[in-house]
């Protein structure tokens, strides 16, 4: 009897924490990879979360446009000597208030 893949999708659901090959030894996948595979699953968004980095946003929003599923942009950060945090972008202030979090981490 051959195995049957049931394709389940789960209305308005949004990953909130993925990190892509942008996340150095983390993340395996390209945001190409990461957006069909969401659109296949159903998904409506997909937030991009790289460890301390945007750096594959641009690729990311490409891939979301592409496979018609929301891009939300966001970053995982630590706290100095504390828990991991998984930072979103709710507006073009709040991204840039996440760049400038980032910039200034990054020069510490």
């Amino acid at each position: 009897m051959a195995a049957r893949l049931v394709r389940m999708s789960a209305p308005g659901y949004a990953e909130l924490h993925c990190l892509s090959n942008f996340s150095f030894q983390r993340g395996a996948s390209s945001a190409d990879e990461l957006f069909r595979r969401a659109r296949e699953q159903g998904y409506q968004a997909l937030a991009i979360t790289d460890e301390c980095t945007l750096a594959g946003i641009v690729r990311a929003w490409q891939a979301a446009k592409q496979h018609q599923v929301r891009l939300i942009v966001g970053s995982e950060v630590r706290v100095h000597q504390g828990p991991k945090l998984v930072l979103l972008a709710q507006d073009l202030a709040g991204y840039q208030s996440l760049c400038a979090l980032i910039t200034r981490a990054r020069r510490r």
